[in-house]
């Protein structure tokens, strides 16, 4: 049960990591809102690259991965 306890300890880290993304979450999120009705491929390309290049940091400083 080994893989279950690191699972758990890896979800347990999900909210520390978007807590740390949480301003280019919001800018995506916004983006992708103002949007919304007409949304088109790479819309929000600029704004989702820079919060998955958050997200991977924030999970290489925290020693775990998504």
């Amino acid at each position: 049960m080994e893989s279950v306890k690191k699972a758990k300890d890896r979800f347990a880290k999900y909210p520390l990591v978007y807590a740390k993304c949480a301003k280019q979450g919001t800018l995506y999120a916004r983006c992708v809102l103002l949007r919304e009705d007409s949304i088109k491929k790479d819309d929000c390309a600029k704004e989702f690259q820079e919060f998955n290049a958050c997200l991977q940091s924030a999970t290489k400083e925290l020693k775990t991965k998504l």
